[in-house]
């Protein structure tokens, strides 16, 4: 996976949180379907992390093997 692929998953995981904020009803933020919004929420910033974990192991790789 190259850098141009993680960038776009990410901001596509930024836009799923956003979209997701505006389905949360923050009166009762755990009944109905706000429930299901936060999991979306939480589920987005994990794939956020995993990516930026990915990216950081490929830097680490390439610093690696051009010694």
């Amino acid at each position: 996976m190259n850098k141009t692929l993680t960038v776009i998953l990410i901001l596509l995981a930024v836009a799923l949180i956003a979209y997701n904020v505006t389905l949360v009803n923050f009166e009762n933020p755990l009944e109905g379907n706000s429930v299901i919004a936060l999991i979306g929420i939480v589920a987005s910033l994990c794939a956020i992390v995993l990516l930026l974990i990915f990216m950081t192991s490929k830097k680490i790789e390439d610093k690696i093997n051009k010694n």
